[in-house]
């Protein structure tokens, strides 16, 4: 392990793995995959809180922002520990932010139109607990 490089606590590495898995899910729902959901449909409703699913390339963006934080968690990315201590903020900041806007029932000031009665009750339920405790494991990974 390289100087720059750093091994996550057990916390860390859970979530690391979780934003792993979520980011699994994200390429999944980009190909097409509706899982855990019956249809595309409804899981646009669950997970998004509007009628379509986001495209292709947008789902694969927050894959790959997922990704990304996941290996800043993990310590796969070679990095000055400074360089490491602000990315690990920024992604703490952004998780943070929206598992507060979910739980304040606001999600929809940062997503438009993530409005619909089972996409809020997923939020304030699951979705936005669960951002905080990955925030909370990113935190603790800096």
């Amino acid at each position: 392990m390289s100087e720059h490089t750093r091994r996550p606590r057990s916390s860390g590495r859970l979530t690391a793995i979780t934003l792993f898995a979520i980011a699994g899910l994200h390429v999944a729902w980009g190909l097409g995959s509706s899982f855990p959901f019956q249809n595309r449909e409804e899981l646009a409703d669950s997970v998004v809180g509007r009628d379509e699913m986001p495209s292709m390339m947008a789902c694969m963006a927050v894959a790959s922002l997922l990704v990304l934080a996941a290996t800043l968690v993990a310590g796969l990315i070679a990095l000055p520990p400074r360089i490491r201590g602000i990315a690990l903020r920024a992604v703490t900041v952004v998780l943070t932010t929206r598992g507060i806007a979910g739980a304040m029932g606001r999600t929809s000031r940062i997503s438009p139109r993530s409005e619909s009665l089972a996409f809020v009750r997923l939020d304030k339920r699951l979705y936005s607990p669960l951002c905080l405790w990955l925030a909370a494991g990113v935190r603790r990974s800096v």
